[in-house]
C-alpha cells in the first residue's frame, strides 16, 4: 500500500489574503508560560508572579525544557479543506444548510478519479464538456460517490500571489454534470472553485456577471468540495481511494482535512 499526501499545510510564512498566525511557544519559553498561566488564575498569584515568584523552575525539568505549544489563528479556508453548504448560504435545496461537522464520513473514503485539465488557462472555466472529454481520455464512467479530483496544476503557485490569480474556475455546468452522476464530493488543486477574485470582480463591475456563481450554486443543489489540493500529478487517473475526513469543528462552513490517496500495490 502507498499513501500519497494531497494536502497543503497551514503555513504562516506563505502568502495569504487572510491573516494567518501561529503562536509558537518553545520548550524553553514553556516554563515561563506555565508559571504565568498557572499563577495568573488569581489576583494574588498575578502579583506574586510580577514580584518574581515561580512555581516551576527550569532546573526542575529534564533538559531544562517544558512542553512546546502552538496556537493557530487561521480561517478554516486556509490549507486543504472541505467546504459544505453552510459556507454557500443559510439554506441549501430549501432546507437549513449543513455545517462541516455534519459531512457524512462514509462519503469521505471512496474511490478516486483524477481528471487532468492542465490545458485550461487562468480565468477560464472548466465546463461539463471539459469533464466529459477528460473522462473519455481515460475511458472511465463515473459512478455514485466517486471522489473526483480536478488537476489543473495551479498548486505550483502555492505560497505566492500568483496562487490567487493563476487558475481556472469551475462552471456551474460542471457541478451539475458531477451531481447528476451521484458525485457527493469533488476537489480542486486551486484556491477556490470560482474564477480568481480580480477577474470575477472585473466581470461583475463591467458586465454585471454574478459574483461567486459556483459557490452560490450550493444554495440550489447541495454539494461538498475540497479546495487547495496538491500533488495530483503523483497519482494515477483511477485505481486509488481518497480519504478526506474533515476536522470536527463545531458550526463552521468548512473544515481542514489531511487529504490522501491510497494506492494498493
Amino acid at each position: 500500500m502507498q499513501i500519497i499526501d494531497l494536502s497543503l499545510p497551514i503555513d504562516e510564512k506563505a502568502f495569504e489574503v487572510h491573516h494567518v498566525e501561529i503562536e509558537r511557544v518553545s520548550h524553553k519559553d514553556g516554563v515561563k508560560k506555565f508559571n504565568r498561566v498557572i499563577m495568573g488564575k488569581t489576583l494574588k498569584g498575578k502579583l506574586q508572579y510580577l514580584l518574581g515568584k515561580r512555581i516551576l523552575k527550569k532546573e526542575d525539568l529534564p533538559d531544562e525544557e517544558f512542553l512546546s505549544l502552538e496556537v493557530v489563528h487561521s480561517p478554516v479556508h486556509i490549507g486543504t479543506h472541505l467546504d459544505y453548504s453552510f459556507h454557500y448560504g443559510s439554506k441549501s435545496e430549501g432546507r437549513p444548510s449543513k455545517t462541516a461537522e455534519e459531512i457524512p464520513l462514509e462519503w469521505c473514503y471512496c474511490d478516486g478519479v483524477k481528471l487532468t485539465l492542465t490545458h485550461k488557462k487562468p480565468n477560464e472555466v472548466i465546463t461539463a464538456k471539459d469533464l466529459e472529454e477528460a473522462l473519455k481520455k481515460i475511458q472511465y464512467t463515473l459512478k455514485p460517490r466517486d471522489i473526483v479530483l480536478l488537476h489543473t496544476g495551479a498548486d505550483k503557485f502555492y505560497g505566492t500571489p500568483q496562487y490567487f490569480s493563476e487558475y481556472p474556475g469551475i462552471d456551474v455546468s460542471a457541478i451539475d454534470y458531477l451531481l447528476d452522476r451521484g458525485i457527493k464530493i469533488f476537489g480542486v488543486d486551486t484556491m477556490g472553485i470560482d474564477q480568481p477574485y480580480k477577474s470575477m470582480l472585473k466581470e461583475f463591475l463591467e458586465e454585471k456577471k454574478p459574483l461567486y456563481p459556483s459557490h452560490f450554486y450550493g444554495r440550489k443543489r447541495e454539494f461538498i468540495h475540497i479546495e487547495r489540493l496538491a500533488h495530483l500529478e503523483n497519482i494515477p487517473d483511477t485505481g486509488f481511494k481518497v480519504i478526506c475526513f474533515p476536522i470536527k469543528i463545531k458550526g463552521t462552513g468548512a473544515a481542514w482535512a489531511r487529504v490522501t490517496a491510497i494506492l494498493e500495490k
